[in-house]
This record gives structure tokens, sequence and C-alpha cells, in this order.
């Protein structure tokens, strides 16, 4: 039964009347994008260890709401998706797509093309005109094949197809070399050059597409000069905004520069009404909307504040509601069921085969042409392969001007998700680049003060989540900086989550060289002017050098650019941000802020991976005068403990003690718990596998020499006792219940911030603690005690790791009690069995 559009109404008066919402505009849109968007976001998280773009989820989304899937259900398909909502849902999402375009004209750099030369232009120009021809040769066997495809004009149909086969999908081949750390290597760079010419070049080829199609059927009957009217009005319109738009948008963004304390919202909005008369221009032209809002978006001054606000205003809205609506109803006019029996299938696999023989051979002739090396030119033509949304918005326009009938539409959906699918894993099968030498460097803070270089030795890398984390690092760093003439090297690295957010993709080309960050004094933007600025005036006090700089990575590989940096820049000490920070509300209770387990997991592989030595910070207000940091004496110096037992790790911690000794504002109090009152027992650390690395310690699997050890621990001590006896406060422990001890330091208001070492190498003490349940586990048995959310612990911590290679495989322990008479048995048979008496603590 037939609908009439003019009758329906916008919004109901409620269920309580008799109104069903879902036969109403309104209510119905609101139920269609909160499904699209619970299905879209829950494929997103199924496939995000794939590390599939967010497109692939969407369009899949759509594809299972849709008569494909879910829609096989008539009732289900006629209530929540009629037909008299397709063009309310499409007419939002256009929206959102009208305005996406207008942010790939705003990520596209023509300069940055311009610059790239002769390679990138004659791999683009092989990248379309190979699948170009190949898609026309594939456009004759459809015709001939597929039922109803002849009735369209030659001339769109080629067109169209060839179109299909030839586009490269800029934004999201930008979004898959970023999570590939490769945006700014030599093939990244060139990808996205090759890209820019072939999204440009698409853009006009649809153009011309467009006109040529006009109504679809009515296509063939029209005159040719209303064809050669529109292709000349487009023209005149892109030479319009590029002469005239380009240099006053160039005026608006100089008045909306860092120079000016606030951005008128007057430009804000006349920008974005641009983009929409823009968009009703070209499709008053005969071209489709999107053109005019790409257009616009390359008039934009790229680089400047201006392009930054421009993005946070409309970037999370549209790409996180809207989109996802087109590339979803892309999705739900994708019938599956179209393609039918073998003849359709080979079809389907034809043009697939099509599409990707022309991309990756045209693409690799030229690449080799050009004296790339062959795994380069493979990769890059792999890359050029991508289609995703750009190819989703062509195939839609085909739809809608009829040049593409059900079934063709159907397998050219198949072919782009196929095509962006294989990407990602392709490419990291086949391409591995190089990560850079290895530099020979200090790697522990023992080898400093044991070494005959120069004082200025010291260099920390710093890393900070965002501005919370700021005051207790800079408290940090000035307690370890010492009183001498020495100068500190600060690094500072800001870690940032890759998102498929176009500032996401626009920050990785400015902080990253060559795959990695890099470091550059004169950089500037929103984040270095709140962040690294307070570090700047930091180093203004002297003897404290600081190089910021940030890491855009996703977090399963962010550890990597933590140790390149380490290692490229000599790093004695890697600090890094915990993943839960205590603050102080408004009500003087405790808040507890956790950044996410992806974070925990990132500090996890520093700590494996690490060329230096690693502290992890437990944030409880350090440095930053809240109630924790006061103390019943009211004195203002930071009063430090440094918890010691036994091991590499500990001896670390004191070396830091030391230097912060030497700190006129610091009073450092050392803690040494004695081995004693074990009830004549001994304790045995031995592999268990079996235990999940998560919720138990790990120790380290290396040998050691335990009495070599002990005399190690108390010539540590010695040295420091004898150097800093009158500058820091000396306390041995001596106790069994190591818990109550070690909880009662931090559950006082004694000390500002706890030193502990992870301890792979435990103490008797500290092994009797292997089998507690652990709630942070990287952090060891004490740090993790200290660390606990559920121990009314007050002060911060500090959890370092010494470096050294030998120790760096660590396994989960058990740990069993033996009787002194069983222990001479048991090593009268450790004999045969060496790894067994390196058991023995």
């Amino acid at each position: 039964m037939g609908v009439n559009i003019t009758a329906i109404k916008t919004s109901s008066d409620g269920a309580w009347q008799g109104d069903n919402p879902l036969d109403y505009a309104f209510p119905l849109l609101i139920v269609q994008t909160t499904l699209i968007l619970l299905v879209s976001r829950s494929l997103a998280f199924l496939l995000k260890p794939l590390r599939q773009p967010k497109v692939i989820a969407e369009i899949v989304g759509g594809i299972l709401l849709g008569p494909s899937a879910l829609g096989r259900n008539k009732h289900y398909l006629h209530r929540i998706f009629p037909s008299w909502s397709t063009p309310i849902l499409e007419s939002v999402a256009s929206i959102g797509l009208l305005f996406f375009l207008f942010l790939v004209g705003l990520e596209l750099d023509l300069s940055s093309i311009r610059r790239s030369g002769r390679r990138a232009f004659g791999i683009a120009a092989a990248g379309i005109s190979l699948p170009f021809v190949c898609g026309i040769g594939v456009a004759f066997v459809l015709r001939s094949t597929v039922e109803g495809a002849a009735k369209v004009g030659y001339g769109q149909f080629l067109v169209f197809m060839g179109v299909a086969l030839s586009i490269t999908a800029f934004p999201v081949l930008a979004r898959i070399l970023a999570e590939l750390r490769l945006l700014t290597t030599p093939v990244g760079e060139t990808a996205m050059a090759a890209a820019a010419f072939n999204d440009v070049a698409a853009w006009v080829l649809l153009a011309l597409a467009v006109a040529l199609a006009g109504d679809g059927d009515g296509g063939a009957h029209k005159s040719p000069l209303v064809s050669v009217w529109v292709l000349c009005s487009g023209l005149a319109f892109v030479v319009f905004m590029l002469v005239v738009i380009r240099p006053a948008m160039k005026w608006v963004a100089s008045r909306c520069s860092s120079e000016h304390d606030s951005v008128d919202e007057a430009y804000i909005c006349l920008t974005l009404a641009g983009v929409m008369v823009s968009g009703f221009m070209t499709d008053l032209i005969g071209i489709h909307s999107i053109f005019g809002a790409f257009v616009f978006g390359l008039t934009i001054p790229k680089g400047g504040d201006f392009a930054e606000r421009l993005i946070e205003r409309i970037e999370d809205f549209v790409t996180g509601l809207l989109l996802p609506l087109y590339f979803a109803s892309s999705g739900l006019k994708t019938d599956v069921a179209k393609i039918r029996g073998a003849e359709s299938w080979g079809l389907l696999a034809l043009v697939i085969t099509t599409a990707c023989a022309g991309k990756i051979v045209g693409t690799f002739a030229v690449a080799m042409m050009f004296m790339m090396p062959v795994r380069e030119s493979i990769t890059l033509g792999v890359l050029m392969n991508t289609k995703g949304l750009v190819e989703l918005i062509v195939l839609n326009i085909g739809r809608e001007k009829g040049v593409l009938n059900d079934e063709m539409f159907a397998i050219l959906v198949l072919m782009a998700l196929f095509t962006t699918f294989i990407t990602t894993p392709t490419v990291m099968a086949i391409y591995k680049p190089a990560r850079g030498v290895r530099i020979a460097a200090h790697r522990k803070l023992g080898d400093l003060s044991g070494s005959k270089v120069s004082k200025d030795a010291l260099r920390i890398l710093a890393c900070v989540h965002g501005a919370s984390n700021v005051t207790s690092l800079i408290s940090l760093i000035e307690a370890s900086r010492s009183n001498k003439k020495s100068l500190l090297k600060l690094f500072i690295m800001h870690l940032v989550e890759l998102t498929e957010r176009s500032s996401s993709i626009i920050m990785v080309r400015r902080v990253r060289r060559n795959g990695f960050p890099f470091f550059n004094r004169f950089r500037r933007g929103a984040w270095h002017d709140r962040v690294s600025g307070a570090f700047q005036a930091y180093s203004q006090l002297g003897r404290v050098s600081v190089r910021p700089t940030t890491a855009v990575s996703p977090l399963a590989t962010m550890h990597e650019d933590i140790c390149h940096v380490a290692e490229a820049k000599r790093v004695t000490m890697i600090v890094l941000p915990f993943h839960k920070q205590w603050r102080v509300d408004g009500d003087g209770g405790e808040a507890v802020e956790n950044v996410g387990h992806g974070w925990r997991v990132v500090n996890q592989k520093v700590l494996k991976h690490a060329p230096c030595s690693v502290a992890v910070l437990v944030d409880r207000g350090f440095g930053g005068g809240g109630a924790h940091s006061v103390r019943p004496n009211g004195g203002t110096a930071q009063r430090v403990c440094i918890l010691f037992f036994s091991g590499p790790d500990d001896r670390e911690a004191l070396e830091l003690g030391g230097r912060m000794a030497e700190h006129p504002a610091v009073k450092v109090t050392v803690a040494r718990f004695a081995e004693r009152g074990l009830d004549g027992a001994q304790v045995i650390l031995q592999p268990s596998p079996s235990k999940c690395r998560d919720k138990s310690y790990s120790f380290s699997v290396a040998s050691m020499d335990r009495q070599r050890e002990k005399e190690l621990d108390d010539e540590a001590i010695a040295e420091f006792r004898g150097r800093w006896d009158a500058m820091a406060e000396y306390r041995e422990i001596i106790g069994s219940n190591i818990v109550d001890e070690v909880l009662a330091v931090g559950q006082g208001r004694e000390f500002d911030l706890v030193v502990v070492g992870k301890g792979r190498f435990p103490s008797a003490l500290v092994a009797g603690l292997a089998d507690r349940p652990a709630e942070h586990a990287e952090l060891g048995p004490v740090g993790d005690i200290l660390a606990s959310s559920n121990n009314g612990i007050l002060t911060s911590v500090l959890v370092i790791q010494q470096h050294h290679l030998p120790d760096a495989e660590e396994t989960p322990m058990t740990m069993t009690k033996v009787a002194p008479d069983g222990l001479d048995r048991l090593k009268e048979g450790s004999s045969s069995s060496p790894d067994m008496q390196n058991d023995l603590v």
C-alpha cells in the first residue's frame, strides 16, 4: 500500500493518546539513529583487534539491519525502516556527508601535492588510468550479463564504472597509514600525495559522470549541450572559489589566529553557512552538492588555528552521529540476496579481481619505474587500492541517478568492503619498515654515578596524558634535580590516542617524522600552550632543559614511540603516569580518575621493552597542595620515603633517593626492611605459568648470586649513609608482617612520596607476598599494596624498575615455605637442577 509522504507528521501526541511514535517522522528517526549507532559501534569494537577502519563496521551494520539479514523479517523492515522514512533518514545523513566532505577538503593540503613531484603524480596517474580502463571493460561485461543494465546510456555507465574501480579513498587511507605508523614515512607520504591527486581527479570524473547521467534513464536522450554547460559551470565555480573565496577565507583565518584572544562566532557561522551555500550551488549547476562542500574545504588555509577550531566545532557531531547514518543507509540499500547464482557471484569475483589487479599492478609498475624498492612498490599498490567511504559516495550517487540497479550496487558495495578490509592485514604482512639503529646509552641511574661522564648526563623522558599530570610531574622532576651545577635534560611526551578524527590525522602530520615523534622547540598548538608552556616556564628556573613532543598512536603500539624516543635521546629513566589518578573533590572526599585499561597496557609494555630504567608515578596530589600533601607540622619541604628491601630495583630507588637528598627542599628518609623474624623457614619461588599475569606478580627468571646481591645491597646502603647521612634519615624496620609495616608508611601523613623498587629479585620478605591476589601486578607486590585504592593510602607512590637486559624476562611465581631440615634435603637434590637453586630466596 502506498504512503502519501505529505500526510506524514513530524511528531506524535504520545502513546497515552493512542499514537504509535513509530508512525511519525521524528520519533522514528530517533529510533533508527539509535539502532544504527548501537550496531555500528558494537561492530567497530569487534573489528578493532583487526585494525579495521570504522567505515567497515558502519557499512556492515547497515547490511545487517537491511534486507540482507534482519530485513528478511518484513514486519521489522516495514516498522523500523519503512519506505516513507528513507528520504528523511537520507536527508539528515546527507547533511553529515556534506560537512564530512568539507572536512576532507580541509584535510587535503594542495601545497603538499605540488611539493610531491613527478613520482606521486605518475603513481596517481597510473593508479587511475589502468583501473579506469579495466572498469570500462568490466562495464561491457555487466551490461551484457546483468538484467536491466542496458537501459542506461553507454556514456554515463562506462564513466561510473571507471570511477568506481579507480578511486582511492583519501580519508580512509590517511587513517590506515596513521594506524600503521606509516603516515610520515616516505612510502606513506608518497601514498598520501598520490591519493590526493587521485581524489581530485576522481571528483572531476565524478562531476563528469553526474553531468552525463542526468536523471538516469533519460540521460541518453538529453541534448549533449546540457552536459557541456554543466561541466563549464562546474569549472567556473572551482575557479571562482579558488580565485575569490580562497583569499577571503585567508583573511577570515587571519582574524581568528592565536594573536586574537577569542574567535568571533560570526566567522564560524559564516563558514558553516558557506558549506551549505557551496553545496547548493553545485547542486543547482547539476553536480552533486558534496562537490561544492569539498571545494569550499580546499579554500580554508591549512595548519592555522582557524582550521583547528572549525574541526573541533563540527567533527564529533558529523563523524560520530551523522556520517554513520549515511553509510548505514548504504548498507540498508544493499541486498546481498540480489546476487543469485554462480553467474552473479562470478561477476562479483571478476569485479574484485579487476579492481585489485588494476590498482596494484598499475601502481607497482610505475613505482618500479621510479626506482622504488619492490616491497615498497607492492605496499604502495595495496594502499592505493583502499576504497572505503568515498567509493560508497560514488555508488550511492550512481544508484540515486539510476545508473546502477540493485544487483550492480550490491556487487560494488561488497567489492568496496573487500578491498578496504584487506588493506591493513596485507600491508602488515608484507611491509615492516626499519625502526632505526640502536644507540648505546646510559640505561640506569647507577651508570651515571659510577661513570666518569660529566654531570649533565641525566636525561629523563616524562610522559603525560594531559594537563592533570603536570603539577605532580614537575614536583617529581624538581625533587630529583640535584643542587649541583649539572643540567637535567627533560623530554616531555604528550601521549595522545589515535582516533579516526580528522584532528588526529592532522596532529600526526605535525608531530611525527619518518613514522616517529620528533622534537621541535618552535612548534605551537593548543596542547603546547596549555601543558608544554608550564614545563617551559619551569625550565626558566635554570639547569633544566625542556623539550616537548607529542606521540599520536594507537594504544596497542604507543610503547614503541616511548621506547624509540628513549633510545634516540639516550634517556636514563622514563617516568610514566599511572592509569589511575586520585583527586580531592569539592566535599573533601577522594575521587579516582581512571583513564582506561588501555593506558595500563601501555605502561606494562613499556616496563617490558624499555631500554632504560622506568618509574611509574601513582599520583595522589604530589606537589599539588592537596589534602594529602599537608603535614601536621605545617612544613613546606617535600618529604620522601625510600622503602628498601633487596635487589637491583631497590638499589635504583636508593640511587634516586640520593639525588633527592641533595636537594635543599627535599627531606629523604630511607626505611630498610631487615630479613629477620621468619620463624626459621625458607621461602622458595618456582615458576607457575598457569597463573594469570594480570592477577599474579611476576619475577625475573634470570640467574642471580643471592650472596653477591646481599653484598651489593649492603654496599649501596653504606655508600648512601656515608654520602647523605647529614641530609637524610635512616631507619631499619624489623618485623614479620611486611604488609602492616608498608601500610603504616602509606597511610600516615608523614610523607608526600614513597619510592619503592618493583622487586623482580625479591627478598624473602617480598617473596612471601607472591601468592597474594594482585590488583596492579605490574607494580610488584609492595608497589601494588601502596597503589591499591582499597587500603586508605594517602601518599603518592613512585615504583622504579632498573634496566638490566638479563632480567627482562619475567614469569608468575608460586611461593612455598620449607623448614630448615627440608631445605637441606632440597639443596642436596638441587645439584642436578641449577634452576631450583636459583629459586631459593
